[in-house]
């Protein structure tokens, strides 16, 4: 093994015969020596497990670990010498991918790849075709399976790449920050166990600043609303995820106080929409106190919450009656991974200290203040704001500071782990108007934390964050201020703040605890200055080498270009004195002997003492370069750019965050060239994918060397270690994965695997991601009369150098393109399409000490410019660069075509030409009028490119074409449509033009407008070099030279696409829907097909209202395409409208960009043989029957027993038969008698069906994972096992299927035939309907700027129907000879004829569930509308009052003619008393293309045959007549019936059953029970088979045209078609809601007993209470009944003999109690509720002045409830808290039950105790039965009950508390009564004396 000596020995020379494309041996061999010097002087050991099991199979890119580091030491480094370890070996990810596409490099198998020296002797491409590299691969495998083979990089173009260059980025506008329209939906359904006496709970939904309430529910612990909230939000996805769901249960809320809280539950919206789905369905979340730590959980809320973007479709899991028992524990609301039981936790803060803060306030009053008082001041205050969970914390503002120190805290208490992501920190300026934000960071708390069982608690720092944000130069109204708030991207760097967080979980039993969650700010300890890291100087070196594409908007005075670092380098408004100053003096302290070292190296003694920093390139005039750009003349002289700064020196994040961001680059781009092999179908993608694991499983062992001997500096935080070791362990456990994946990969197991590597590269991101910044990120702005234009930001970590190459930035010393762009909102739309300028930059940056090397990126052949005061010092940096070396010469863009263009004018149509830009010249195609997929076919040559550098770099590494795509206007500017990059071929003037490299092929390029896709590009690009003979030596321009196209030269000859003659048949059927053009109708249309310049028109529809339909239906034209079906054109289709006077007007079109479905394929001769002889016998088991929750634990039991499956269905019927008949068995559900099943019986079991396989799915998908988890994990231990693994499932799956189909017997349960109940529209089960008639949507109208506004949907001015077929031209005999072959119809044979037809359309429409609240409430007043041509049905005095599920159960008959009715639309409107009813959401369907399917959608087909009862055959046809039809039609030979219940169609034979029962139980024999076999296993037919319309329901989602893409509310219906002209169906079957059954609940009280004694007598003290019993059923207690008072009850027990009657009506199949009642006493009509069946009842203490004090309560739901126990004595808790162990009865079936209850309340401690216990019996009668026997309320007749026997102290309690007052008075007070009246009486009459004294007085003295 040649790596083995490499490591053993250290050095090893290779030598190997090269062979050329024949695979023959050539003359030439190679010698290579190759030496090894590990990194850290050690040398790894080999283990077996790294060489998997080929060891000979290595992929030229899989560095097991030394291969990456072998030091080729290569001499053409400009005498630099590399450092020991630096690997120059060509790893994959270095080699530039061409843009967009990979092509195939020579499998190295096993060897190692020429250095860079020996490139020159052999220059042979590593281009082969792919057949060679099988071929190749197969003869150096030496026979290996191909199984085993895995191939390396395919990007790589040459064999020698330089990696001077680095990938641009194609996608320009940011996208972050933009608005977008968000839904959340929250449904609250109900409450449980609350915590609390007699509570009335509201529950408040709160999502960010909204909020809404439920309505008030009276007294009770477990309130049902199932009430429905709807959210709208305009705003950007970051603001969105940011915001707090808060869902709080409040006790007795109304109009005049605010209620109190019992508890709360928050999460943010993130949280839900990163689950499944983005949705929580079901779930319980547990409320607790957020005021008291202490307190346990205070209730439970079952709610469904879901978040929903534009474009998000959201499937609900079927709503159905919920009958399964609420498992509270099992679905929490929680995502998965949290655990239930959160704890408390503090977060703590800290906040120390920033700087670099930018002036924030207008320096007019400081200037003034300066004048006056001398003083001068930092112009900011600032302070710090932290928002985390719905709480803001703030630190004190420090006045007048760039360098503000807080050394504060602050305190968050929250449930740990906390259900929002992100916690964000704003450094704010106090102001006394507003504040306002500096700058904001987001720390992601799942970056900071690990949940594993190793994980760790989030922690972070201290370290500092920087902050970005907008320009720094103040201004009153800055446009760009959402940038500081952290919306968008930052364009300038606005200030860095240290701090630190920590969390600590809170043991809530320690009394000493703060039990308050206020958020609280406390001082905290100083941080020590060098606990972040050392100072170091920090040198970062820029050059720009080309600045083309500037756009000329920006005017042409001087440009230059400024690059900053942090605040370095910020000329105009850094503010970075301070700054510097301080890190000049705190620095030189630490690095004095750093200094001194460095002083001693001869050549930098005085350099570095004047070493200023020049950030900017001086201003140079742009020059014209089009209409469009300008360029800068950057020619032979490129200026420089370079800065001092000093940062902490954290290097080892990023080195660490770079390792593994290459690693997920490398397997990113491998998994595009997996992609794009699949995609243009080239042979063994799997083998690449297998490369693809092989290079991941070696990066991450290589990751963890590299990053295990990591220092330990003392100012690694904790952070740090831990990320670290998470780090390691994440991708070691990748590495091991990926091997095991490797050896997983075949052909067929492709997608799954894809699939789990993607999940490898997204976790790889997540893990790259740094959460503790260092080093600021660059920016790069471009200036224009010193005024800020344009910017591109850098991250640091990209371009930091390091000595071991893994480490280095991705682009570090390579010249990177760059596109600035706009800052903040001028960046959105249209704007942030054009490149403001293209940027080819050079950068490095790097240790001051590291920075000998900072040159070595560039192309060479430079001489350095230096200012004069470096001009002798080797190491001082240039501050430009003059080339000296120039090469000449000559690209050609072959411009062969474009497809799926962006539609640019309103016709719906572009007139499109390309733009091509190189270095500095540019060129444009010509201009194509009116299609979106141009044929330009041209050549562009651009003569005298001048390109400066070594000529061996240019080859390798050319710069990059960028081709912009305009919509050329008559008048004004073209508009931009798109653009896209390539890389050009090179050829240097000393190579041949020969293959494989030449002449290019054509290729795709993806083309770009904003993010979004917009249309491909096919052309390809050369690069010719002018070498001394002149033009002369280039290949020549030769081609088909047009003489009419004048000077347009034409793509050449080889690189054009070969062409073969097809012919193209196109069916028309008719056109729908057109739209006005230009306010006219449209009456005369035709369509013109055009497709590579042929074409062919349809014929003309002469009246377009009476009959849109064609005349003639099939024509053809014949075309050259090319032989490659990828290159094929686009087929484009338009309309015109034919106007007087032979004017025609465009009304639309359509574009067909892949012709690859309509191609026809003559069938395979051999394929077909086979299957024609002989009988296949079609094994008919009857349907499994899905096993139903009950019976999950039986099947597990018998799973072994492989039952026999060939029950006929007559045996089955006479088992039923005798079961029904009797056997002694205990029947424990009644059979349900035929005449009570409905059709709605048959719905409720086939959703139960349905959720059964949903839920077998899920269970499945999870078992499936699990077991691939586990290949995984024992993948490396052999391979033998998986097989047989694998195999074991099935064989279980088949014995459980088996042992399924006894179920139904055993439940003793009559079958219930069911019909398939489709979650999503029915055309999306059968591929639209499009078997055979295509539709093809018409567009007119540019499409929109933004993302919002035009909608493919409102661009749709109507549908062309047809189809076409494509085949090459001579076709095969055997078609046009077979019988009834009609030439007329070509390829379509047998299609219906397309005249007008009648047809009666029957819509069911079932239900609706969750519809979008159209009133204020909160809910809508739904009704149907139905449209169909000219037929409108509104059914508005149907109305559903108040209902957001509301159930319709209705079927419309409505005649239409196809194909003038044949759109159908069902709305569902809210009906309002006064105004217009609003539109809640509509749903569109093409009828025609169903009746017209081969799938027969006009009628489905049902399980079962039966002519009467339920389930009644609906269509006229019976299923024989239907067969023998579909067999005529499809030309297939049969149907013969046999004896024995045998039917013969083709080949297949059929088995089942022949007799039918009709309604008087009289057996008649029929083929129909055959005939509707065959029909259900259509599919299996050879050749004509296809799947047909089983008898369904389908769930249609409602959309409104106001809020596209979100979903209004779902709607279930179905539609049956029957042709007018066939014999009439029989009537509608009847889906009329069910009515709810009238009961009557007769509850009697007898006896309470050991009820806890609440009062206290006044005078004896004793204890007693005077008790009653409350009951009710309904909801809000509106039927409550109390029973008389048993006073003064001594011991708790009462005796009360007390009947209430509650009568109510029942819906049994849902198990509801409905009530219909008005809301409030303004509401126009009632509403319907439909709630569960419980009945509460509740013991009271009567009190008669103050309220009734309340004492216990039990809920008993009425179909599953404790059987009550015999006496007083075993009535226990248990009764209540442990119901799933106790035995249930339902009253439904019991009818009576008589039992003892226990009363239960919550104690202090929010225990449960019992307060009493009451003996009661309940009798359930319906209706009829009560009116026949009656009883009454009370003790009253009839049917009275007799007074209960109480004793004397409670009936006389009045003439009792007499007897205690006599007592009192007669005995003890006697005297002190007496006393007491005396001295009342004397006083009184003292008082008499003083009031009428002064009148006698009076009268005496005037003697009156």
């Amino acid at each position: 093994m040649v790596l083995q000596k490499v490591v053993e020995e250290g050095q090893v020379e290779v030598t190997d015969t090269l062979i050329d494309d024949n695979n023959s041996a050539i003359q030439t061999s190679i010698s290579i020596e190759i030496r090894y010097q590990a990194l850290d002087g050690t040398v790894g050991t080999w283990n077996d497990k790294e060489f998997l099991e080929t060891p000979s199979v290595h992929s030229e890119g899989d560095g097991r670990y030394p291969l990456e580091t072998d030091s080729l030491l290569s001499s053409h480094r400009q005498g630099s010498d590399i450092s020991p370890g630096k690997s120059n070996q060509q790893s994959a990810e270095r080699r530039f991918r061409r843009a967009g596409k990979g092509v195939f490099s020579a499998m190295k198998l096993g060897k190692t790849r020429p250095s860079k020296d020996d490139h020159r002797k052999q220059d042979e491409p590593a281009v082969l075709e792919a057949e060679d590299l099988d071929r190749k691969a197969m003869r150096q495998a030496c026979g290996l399976e191909p199984d085993t083979i895995s191939l390396a990089s395919v990007t790589a173009v040459t064999t020698n790449v330089s990696n001077k260059r680095s990938k641009p980025d194609i996608k320009m506008e940011p996208s972050a920050g933009r608005p977008m329209d968000y839904q959340v939906s929250i449904t609250i359904i109900e409450a449980r166990q609350l915590v609390g006496l007699n509570m009335d709970p509201v529950v408040c939904v709160e999502v960010g600043e909204e909020k809404k309430y439920t309505s008030m529910k009276e007294s009770t612990n477990c309130p049902y609303y199932n009430e429905y909230f709807v959210f709208d939000f305009h705003v950007p996805p970051d603001v969105m995820f940011d915001k707090i769901i808060k869902l709080s249960v409040i006790h007795s809320k109304n109009l005049l106080r605010s209620g109190t809280l019992v508890g709360s539950f928050k999460m943010d919206v993130g949280t839900v929409y990163t689950q499944p789905e983005h949705q929580f369905y079901h779930k319980w979340a547990i409320l607790s106190d957020p005021e008291d730590l202490t307190a346990g959980l205070k209730g439970y809320l079952k709610c469904d919450i879901a978040v929903v973007g534009k474009g998000d479709n959201i499937k609900t899991p079927h709503k159905a009656n919920e009958t399964e028992e609420d498992d509270i524990e099992g679905n929490l609301l929680l995502p998965d991974g949290v655990p239930p039981e959160r704890q408390w936790a503090r977060f703590y803060i800290k906040i120390y200290r920033a700087e670099g803060l930018p002036r924030m306030n207008t320096s007019i009053m400081a200037n003034v203040k300066k004048a006056l008082i001398g003083e001068n001041k930092d112009l900011v205050d600032p302070y710090v704001q932290v928002v985390f969970a719905g709480q803001k914390g703030k630190t004190s503002v420090q006045k007048s500071s760039y360098e503000p120190l807080w050394n504060e805290q602050i305190v968050f208490t929250e449930m740990f782990p906390p259900l929002c992501k992100r916690i964000k920190i704003q450094i704010r300026d106090s102001d006394k108007v507003n504040d306002v934000a500096i700058g904001t960071h987001f720390i992601d708390l799942r970056k900071i934390s690990n949940e594993g069982d190793k994980g760790f608690l989030p922690t972070f720092g201290p370290a500092w964050v920087n902050m970005y944000g907008s320009t720094r130069n103040y201004t009153l109204m800055d446009e760009h201020q959402e940038l500081n708030e952290g919306l968008g991207e930052g364009v300038s760097f606005r200030a860095r703040l240290l701090m630190s967080l920590a969390v600590e979980i809170l043991d809530t039993t320690n009394p000493e605890i703060n039990s308050s969650t206020e958020v609280q700010v406390e001082q905290a300890p100083s941080v020590a200055d060098n606990c972040t890291g050392k100072m170091e100087e920090f040198f970062l070196f820029g050059a720009f080498l080309e600045a083309t594409m500037i756009d000329r908007k920006i005017g042409d005075k001087p440009i230059n270009f400024e690059v900053t670092i942090g605040n370095y380098g910020n000329q105009i408004d850094g503010m970075t004195k301070p700054m510097l100053r301080r890190k000049k003096e705190g620095g030189d302290g630490e690095e004095e002997e750093s200094e001194l070292l460095q002083n001693s190296s001869e050549d930098e003694g005085d350099e570095d003492g004047e070493l200023v920093s020049v950030s900017s390139s001086q201003p140079v005039k742009p020059l014209v370069t089009d209409r469009n750009y300008f360029h800068l003349p950057y020619f032979e002289k490129k200026p420089c750019i370079y800065i001092k700064s000093w940062w902490q020196d954290q290097r080892r994040r990023l080195y660490n965050a770079n390792i593994m961001d290459k690693i997920a680059d490398k397997l990113e781009e491998g998994l595009n060239d997996v992609q794009e092999m699949i995609k243009t179908e080239k042979p063994h993608p799997e083998r690449r994918l297998r490369g693809v694991l092989e290079e991941l499983s070696s990066g991450c062992l290589r990751f963890v060397t590299l990053a295990d001997k990591d220092q330990h500096h003392s100012s690694r935080t904790r952070l740090d270690r831990e990320r670290l070791k998470s780090c390691m362990r994440e991708l070691e456990n990748m590495g091991q994965q990926a091997t095991t994946l490797r050896s997983q990969v075949k052909k067929n197991t492709m997608k799954d695997k894809l699939k789990l590597v993607q999940n490898f590269l997204q976790k790889l991101r997540f893990l790259a991601d740094e959460p503790q910044h260092t080093i600021p990120d660059i920016f790069i702005w471009m200036m224009s009369n010193n005024k800020r234009i344009a910017y591109a930001r850098v991250p640091s970590k990209d371009i930091l150098y390091s000595i071991v190459d893994e480490e280095m930035g991705k682009d570090c010393a390579k010249v990177k393109t760059l596109f600035l762009k706009l800052p903040g909102k001028r960046g959105f739309g249209p704007a942030g399409w054009t490149v403001q300028a293209k940027m080819e930059m050079y950068l490095w940056l790097g240790l001051n000490k590291q920075r000998k090397d900072f040159l070595s990126g560039l192309p060479c052949g430079f001489e350095e410019k230096k200012t004069t005061r470096g001009q002798n010092l080797p190491s001082f940096p240039p501050i430009s660069l003059l080339y000296t070396k120039k090469q000449v010469f000559q690209l050609r863009a072959h411009m062969y075509q474009a497809r799926s263009l962006f539609a640019a004018d309103s016709s719906g149509l572009s007139d499109p030409f390309a733009r091509v830009f190189f270095i500095s010249q540019s060129q444009c195609t010509e201009v194509l009028n009116e299609t979106l997929c141009p044929t330009w076919d041209q050549l562009l040559v651009f003569d005298n490119v001048e390109l400066y550098g070594e000529a061996h770099e240019m080859r390798d590494d050319p710069p990059i074409i960028v081709i912009e795509i305009y919509d050329q206007d008559t008048v004004g500017k073209a508009d931009f449509m798109g653009r896209t990059f390539a890389k050009p071929v090179v050829k240097m003037s000393d190579e041949h033009y020969c293959p494989p490299r030449f002449p290019p092929q054509l290729e795709y390029y993806q083309i770009y407008r904003g993010n979004s896709t917009a249309g491909d590009l096919l052309a390809a690009f050369e690069l010719l070099q002018i070498g001394p003979g002149g033009k002369s030596d280039l290949p020549p321009i030769d081609g088909p030279t047009d003489m009419d196209r004048g000077p347009i030269l034409p793509v050449p000859l080889g690189i054009r696409p070969v062409l073969s003659k097809y012919r193209v048949e196109i069916l028309f059927w008719g056109l729908r829907d057109l739209k006005r053009v230009n306010l006219a109708q449209v009456d005369r249309p035709r369509v013109d097909i055009e497709c590579a310049g042929k074409g062919v028109q349809s014929s003309l529809i002469q009246n377009y209202k009476k009959n849109p339909n064609f005349s003639t239906l099939v024509k053809w034209f014949e075309v050259d395409l090319p032989e490659n079906e990828l290159l094929h054109p686009p087929l484009n289709i338009r309309v015109v409208d034919c106007r007087a006077f032979g004017r025609y007007t465009l009304v639309g079109s359509h574009a067909v960009s892949s012709l690859r479905k309509f191609i026809y394929r003559p069938p395979d001769k051999k394929a077909q043989h086979w299957n024609m002889t002989g009988e296949i016998v079609v094994n008919m088991e009857p349907e499994v029957p899905i096993k139903k929750m009950e019976t999950m634990v039986k099947l597990e039991a018998n799973s072994d027993a492989v039952v026999k499956v060939d029950v006929s269905e007559e045996e089955k019927e006479k088992k039923k038969k005798k079961k029904k008949g009797g056997g002694g068995e205990e029947v424990e559900e009644e059979e349900p008698d035929e005449s009570m099943l409905d059709w709605w019986s048959k719905y409720f079991a086939s959703i139960e069906t349905m959720k059964e396989q949903l839920r077998q799915q899920e269970a499945a998908s999870a078992e499936a994972e699990e077991k691939e988890d586990m290949e995984i994990a024992e993948g490396s231990k052999g391979q033998g096992k998986n097989k047989e693994k694998s195999k074991a499932p099935k064989e279980d799956k088949k014995k459980k299927q088996q042992s399924a189909p006894e179920l139904p017997e055993k439940k003793n349960k009559q079958k219930i035939d069911e019909l398939k109940v489709f979650n999503k529209e029915l055309e999306t089960e059968f591929d639209n309907f499009e078997d055979w008639l295509h539709t093809f949507n018409l567009l007119r109208g540019k499409i929109g700027d933004n993302d919002d506004n035009a909608t493919e949907e409102e661009r749709i001015v109507g549908r062309f129907k047809g189809s076409m077929c494509v085949y090459k031209v001579p076709l095969p005999d055997d078609i046009t000879k077979e019988a009834g072959y009609d030439p007329n119809f070509g390829m379509f044979q047998g299609i219906p004829s397309n005249d007008p037809i009648n047809v009666l359309v029957r819509v069911y429409i079932v239900r609706a569930t969750d519809l979008h609240p159209a009133d204020i409430n909160g809910k809508a007043d739904p009704y149907i509308a139905i449209k169909l041509g000219k037929t409108d049905i509104k059914d508005k005095e149907n109305y559903i009052s108040k209902q957001l599920n509301p159930v319709f159960g209705k079927s419309f008959d409505i005649e239409a003619t196809f194909p003038m009715e044949s759109m159908l639309t069902v709305a569902v409107y809210d009906w309002d008393l006064v105004g217009t009813d609003d539109l809640i959401g509509e749903t569109k369907i093409d009828l025609e293309n169903r009746f017209y399917s081969k799938h027969r959608a006009t009628c489905g087909v049902s399980q079962t045959y039966s002519i009467h009862g339920y389930n009644t055959w609906r269509d006229p046809m019976k299923p024989s007549q239907i067969l023998s039809k579909l067999c005529k039609e499809g030309k297939v030979d049969g149907p013969h019936f046999g004896p024995g219940g045998r039917v013969k169609v083709a080949n297949r034979v059929f088995t089942g059953p022949t007799e039918i029962e009709d309604e008087n139980g009289q057996k008649k024999q029929t083929d129909e029970h055959l005939a509707l076999t065959v029909l259900r296993h259509w599919e299996d037919i050879p050749r004509a088979g296809c799947k047909l319309v089983p008898e369904h329901v389908e769930t249609r989602p409602l959309l409104n045209p106001d809020k596209p893409g979100i979903e209004q509310g779902r709607l279930e219906m179905w539609v049956d078609m029957f042709p007018m002209d066939m014999p009439a169906p029989g009537p509608a079957i009847d889906i009329s809601p069910r009515k709810p059954k009238k009961y009557e609940l007769r509850v009697i009280v007898w006896n309470t007993d050991e009820v806890i004694l609440e009062d206290d007598d006044y005078f004896t003290g004793e204890k007693s209470s005077d008790i009653f019993v409350r009951g009710w059923l309904k909801g809000q207690q509106e039927d409550k009944q109390d029973t008389d008072v048993h006073y003064h009850s001594l011991t708790g027990e009462g005796n009360f003999n007390w009947r209430y009657i509650f009568p109510f009506d029942y819906l049994m199949a849902e198990e509801r109690i409905v009530i219909s009642k008005k809301e409030s006493m303004f509401s126009w009509d009632e509403t319907e509720y439909k709630i569960p069946a419980r009945l509460t009842l509740q013991v009271w203490d009567a009190d008669h002045f103050s309220a009734d004090d309340f004492l216990g309560a039990i809920e008993l739901d009425l179909n599953r409830f404790p059987r009550g126990a015999k006496t007083s004595k075993q009535c226990s808790l248990e009764m209540v808290t442990n119901e799933a162990e106790l035995p249930m009865v339902s009253i439904f079936k019991q009818k009576r039950v008589k039992g003892w209850w226990p009363f239960v309340a919550r104690d202090e401690n929010d225990e449960l105790e019992i307060t009493g216990k009451v003996e009661a019996e309940l009798h359930l009668l319906t209706a009829e039965e009560a009116e026949k026997s009656p009883a009454g309320l009370a003790r009253n007749e009839p049917d009275p009950l007799e007074k209960p026997n109480r004793p004397d102290t409670s009936f006389i309690w009045f003439l009792n508390s007499l007897k205690s007052i006599k007592y009192l008075i007669c005995t003890r007070y006697k005297w002190l009564i007496i006393k007491i009246v005396l001295a009342l009486l004397l006083l009184i009459m003292i008082a008499l004396f003083l009031y009428s004294m002064p009148g006698y007085m009076v009268k005496k003295l005037l003697g009156a």
